[in-house]
């Protein structure tokens, strides 16, 4: 390997690493913070939360990859401008485009790899972020008694202290309420002085020694009716209870994978492009029977109504409706306004059943998209990001970290801009997932030009003014 091209690899691979990591981490703060109300106060395990981050940072490899190359390409050619020496390898003979080409086939390597990612590590990442995700959502927060305030995390229950002592477990004006806690179903209230709280030595139970307290159950009277029942209710008063609650809708499962195994974030690129083609073959297939459906519906006798009389206008005598009877003529109308409503109504759910398959194809089509548009924006960002950095002549985390971070954030509004439309039905999912990169491109082109231009006449203009 040459020195050039082993000077160029080191000046790009450490800059391009670090921003990666930077962005990845920013970004899963930025999870952490939208997701923290789901997170905090339920008791996870440090390998859950650990093991949710992973994934999400594996599903956020889309933001932070394209960011880091063109951070580090901007810094790293500017890096190597401001220190004039790419204006050292252009005194040896070598062009801007000579110079980049190991940077070129290192961002092609890249591209591939973020291919392969995209194709088979992404949907792996989605299926396991979102059962996991569905998963701790759903797992109620852990015991925690607040002074005054009902907590409702275990199933059935109702719990209310007046006073905590966290330390100890002592509890002062326990009021406990058990929905569906009697023999028939009906609810249970508890309400004693003071009492203390504790947790069975496997954490299965909640167990609560309550002190001078009574209790207040409801009884229903299934098979009676309203007017006929007595509420019967069962008061209890008692010295010292025992109650055991158990604990066990608290515990943390883990839901089935099944249940989004088949959502399209979750597909390869061939099982993308398979349900694509069975749901256009599916809009194909309704649209033929709308077809035949309007075709029946035109051709179609009135029976039951007078005389029978097909809907064709070449059978139609001007003087047919005269012959009939009043109340002929109105049954006739009724029977043709209920068929004409009939057929809309049919020819409407079909249409709309036409346009959801419509739709859950193109969402099928922006994945398939999605996933060749990473490897694309590598490559993109790099051509825009190189040039540019050779332009500006700075490097550092000044100027090239703002200017990436504008041109970013203009690619990424303009994508997402795309996406919005074609979920919309406003454009196609080609035009529509690739229109930021159809934009960027001339800008890519007119760049590389610029500094191409920039780099082979400045030494030159140097020159004669220094003559």
């Amino acid at each position: 390997m040459k020195r050039t091209t082993r000077l160029l690899l080191k000046s790009f691979l450490g800059p391009f690493v670090i921003t990666f990591l930077v962005a990845l981490f920013f970004l899963d703060m930025q999870f952490l913070w939208v997701y923290a109300d789901e997170l905090i106060g339920k008791g996870l395990a440090v390998h859950v939360v650990l093991e949710l981050l992973l994934y999400a940072s594996a599903r956020l490899v889309n933001l932070a990859l394209p960011l880091a190359i063109l951070m580090s390409s901007i810094m790293t050619l500017g890096s190597l401008a401001e220190h004039h020496e790419l204006t050292a390898l252009k005194s040896s003979g070598m062009r801007l485009g000579r110079i980049m080409r190991p940077l070129v086939v290192a961002m092609c390597f890249v591209a591939g790899g973020a291919l392969l990612f995209a194709n088979h590590a992404w949907p792996v990442a989605n299926l396991k972020f979102r059962t996991l995700l569905y998963s701790v959502t759903r797992k109620k927060p852990t015991l925690n008694l607040e002074n005054g305030v009902f907590y409702n995390g275990i199933e059935g229950y109702a719990i209310r202290a007046g006073e905590v002592v966290n330390e100890t477990g002592a509890l002062d004006n326990v009021l406990i309420h058990h929905h569906g806690g009697g023999r028939d179903g009906a609810g249970l209230v508890i309400k004693a002085k003071r009492g203390t709280m504790r947790t069975s030595p496997a954490g299965r139970f909640l167990v609560l020694d309550l002190e001078e307290g009574a209790s207040h159950e409801e009884r229903l009277e299934p098979g009676v009716r309203q007017r006929d029942r007595t509420y019967p209710h069962l008061r209890t008063q008692f010295d010292a209870q025992r109650i055991r609650i158990d604990l066990s809708s608290l515990d943390f499962s883990k839901a089935d994978e099944a249940l989004f195994k088949r959502a399209y974030e979750m597909m390869s690129l061939g099982q993308l492009a398979g349900a694509i083609d069975s749901l256009e073959a599916e809009r194909t297939q309704l649209a033929a029977s709308l077809r035949a459906f309007g075709h029946r519906s035109m051709n179609k006798p009135v029976h039951n109504a007078g005389p029978v009389f097909p809907l064709d206008t070449s059978a139609v005598h001007a003087d047919w409706l005269a012959r009939l009877g009043p109340s002929a003529d109105r049954r006739v109308h009724d029977a043709a306004r209920d068929m004409l409503r009939n057929a809309i109504q049919t020819a409407r759910n079909q249409a709309d059943d036409r346009r959801s398959k419509r739709a859950l194809s193109d969402r099928h089509a922006i994945e398939w998209h999605r996933k060749l548009f990473l490897s694309s924006a590598c490559i993109l960002l790099f051509l825009i990001g190189a040039p540019l950095g050779a332009i500006i002549r700075k490097g550092g985390l000044g100027l090239p970290t703002v200017l990436a971070i504008l041109l970013f954030v203009l690619y990424y509004i303009i994508t997402i801009m795309g996406e919005r439309m074609v979920r919309s039905g406003a454009l196609s999912p080609a035009w529509g997932m690739w229109m930021g990169t159809m934009i960027m491109l001339p800008a890519a082109f007119l760049l590389n030009l610029r500094a191409a231009r920039e780099f082979s006449w400045r030494p030159f203009s140097r020159s004669r003014s220094a003559g």
